[in-house]
């Protein structure tokens, strides 16, 4: 059920609502989709934004936030209305994000983590290659993992990482599946593991490897495995940065019996989503996005004597400050721009010209939330670093960004000018 912030707990009637990232009319969402990001919105601001600061400063998983999602339905956003959730498409889920991105990054970034295990298992997966028998016993097994999320709240993660070139889809996961009787034992290590000792299931992408057989990408996992299975343990520290309250610490997994109901994808889907579904790695960025409004709307509210808990000092009559102003709008519309048509156009099989705009929308939002963000410090000046406002903590969650696995920045780059200039199998020789 898609309930508003007020009646989880947050109180609408003492704020002025912001306005929409993308507003319904100009940029033609239908009123379903509409109204799915407006809760979110809402909740974002009348909730989250005011308990974001704990949640950084303590390096601690946002909890009670999670709570708030599932009552407002949010968990699940991208599971089908068949099975409870609200039926989102790619579009809807990552603007949505988005709008929770300008309140809370760290809430965001793992409610993604959390979504991908529903979006990739429904929406994606109906768009990719399966017989009847496999296409139904995926159906009755994802059924099981939506029923948790809808009715019990259950979180579920997205453990990626491993510190070497397989997040980047170079090579095959170094975490390993062992087929035995009825499933599968689980060996293996992921770093940055977002909502660690936090999710009731980690979704772990790993390489089944049968007796006498090679790693190889095409062998590709995507298995739930309950957080409080024998075998599995989360170690190290977490104090980074920025997107402190993401706890992503590194999860250890020594001969973890997994079911076979625990698959989130039939074998050979993931590999075949990754090869033609390549937005499904776009999902970070709705985050950086939220980030970029956030930097952009505290600039104006504080050079307009406007942040609360700061003394209602006008500081917009300045040209060095409209022209900073300004520049920020221009690269806050860019973003925001290709970002859109990115995530519009998100489909399985997408043209070479649709998927190096993904790339570089991917790269716009991820490095373009820092540039404002850094730009907005400048402009506002050193009272706007004071860890009483935001800003500060906007600027250190957008510099992450652009590090994120599987689509860092240097990775974008790299890949746009080699696939602007060649064609699939060309080379020089």
């Amino acid at each position: 059920m898609n309930l508003p912030a007020s009646k989880m707990g947050g109180d609408p009637a003492q704020i002025v609502l912001d306005k929409p990232l993308f507003d319904p009319g100009a940029f033609r969402l239908n009123d379903e989709p509409a109204g799915i990001i407006a809760t979110a919105r809402e909740l974002g601001q009348a909730v989250f934004a005011g308990r974001a600061a704990a949640y950084d400063r303590e390096a601690i998983f946002p909890t009670e936030n999670y709570k708030d999602l599932h009552r407002a339905g949010l968990l699940g956003i991208a599971i089908p209305k068949k099975h409870g959730g609200l039926g989102a498409d790619y579009q809807t889920y990552a603007i949505a994000a988005a709008e929770i991105g300008r309140y809370c990054g760290a809430t965001a970034l793992t409610w993604n983590m959390h979504v991908c295990s529903t979006l990739w298992s429904g929406a994606l997966a109906d768009d990719l290659d399966m017989d009847a028998a496999t296409r139904a016993e995926h159906e009755q097994r994802r059924a099981v993992h939506y029923k948790r999320i809808v009715d019990d709240g259950a979180i579920y993660s997205q453990p990626f990482s491993e510190g070497g070139a397989a997040a980047a889809g170079g090579v095959a996961f170094g975490t390993e599946a062992k087929p035995v009787k009825g499933g599968w034992v689980v060996n293996g290590k992921k770093i940055f593991a977002s909502l660690s000792g936090h999710a009731d299931y980690y979704g772990v992408l790993c390489t089944e490897i049968a007796e006498g057989e090679k790693a190889s990408r095409r062998n590709t996992l995507y298995l739930a495995v309950p957080a409080k299975a024998d075998g599995v343990s989360v170690v190290g520290d977490w104090d980074p940065l920025g997107m402190r309250g993401t706890v992503s610490r590194t999860l250890l997994f020594k001969d973890v019996l997994v079911p076979e109901d625990a698959a989130l994808m039939p074998r050979g889907v993931y590999f075949q989503a990754a090869m033609r579904w390549p937005h499904m790695f776009l999902t970070l960025s709705p985050t950086y996005v939220g980030l970029a409004q956030a930097a952009y709307d505290f600039t104006l509210r504080y050079l307009r004597g406007e942040v609360p808990g700061t003394p209602p000092v006008k500081r917009r009559m300045y040209p060095t400050k409209q022209i900073a102003v300004a520049q920020m709008q221009i690269k806050l519309e860019q973003v925001k721009a290709i970002w859109f048509q990115a995530v519009t156009e998100a489909c399985a099989n997408p043209t070479k010209e649709q998927v190096l705009r993904a790339y570089a929308a991917q790269y716009s939002a991820m490095e373009g939330a820092n540039e404002i963000a850094t730009l907005a410090i400048r402009t506002c000046g050193g009272q706007a670093m004071l860890k009483s406002l935001p800003l500060e903590r906007i600027y250190r969650d957008s510099r992450c960004g652009s590090l994120m696995l599987p689509w860092t920045a240097e990775l974008c780059l790299d890949r746009i000018g080699r696939e602007a200039l060649y064609e699939t199998g060309e080379s020089d020789d």
